[in-house]
Parts: C-alpha cells; structure tokens; sequence
C-alpha cells in the first residue's frame, strides 16, 4: 500500500487561494446546528472551518473553504447545512497538485 508523506495544516493551506464571493455558498443554521450532539462538521472539514462555540453552536467561516462538500455529506441534521458551489469566478483555485 503506498504511504503518503503526512503535509501539515499550514502547508496544505498554502496550495489554494480563494476567490471570496459576496455570497456564501454555505450557510449553517444555528439554531439547528445547537442541538446537534456529535458536530461532524468540526472534525470531518479538511479546512477547520467549523468551530463549535460555548453556548453549544457552531462558527463557520465559507472563505477558505475547499468546497469538497464533506459537511454537507457527513452532518446528520436535516436543514442544518445548505451548500452550493460559489458563484462563478469565486472559490477555491487550487496552485499546486
């Protein structure tokens, strides 16, 4: 089986730049996001965008966002995540790889 080299947090974000829209193409409804007990966003997301907060919610963060649509994938409360892909010309622009 082929190993592959462990690439830090910091490296794999300094092959991508984004091109932030005005728009999010993610949006995290809190209310729903509060009652969720095991929060898969916060460690599934390559990215670290989602961050829970102390009163139980999460923070979330579409600018560096990778768009490979883990969150949407793997949450497990209806309603909670809406995703989309950016508007065109905006997004993720991968340099290298």
């Amino acid at each position: 089986m082929r190993q592959y080299p462990e690439v830090s947090f910091e490296d794999r974000m300094g092959t991508v730049d984004f091109q932030v829209g005005g728009r999010p193409h993610i949006t995290v409804d809190a209310e729903i996001c509060r009652s969720c007990t095991t929060k898969e966003c916060v460690h599934a997301c390559p990215a670290k965008l989602f961050v829970p907060t102390g009163d139980g919610g999460i923070l979330f963060n579409y600018e560096q966002c990778f768009e490979c649509g883990t969150c949407y994938q793997i949450c497990n409360k209806a309603g909670a995540i809406t995703w989309t892909y950016p508007d065109g010309g905006h997004g993720v622009v991968f340099r290298r790889g």
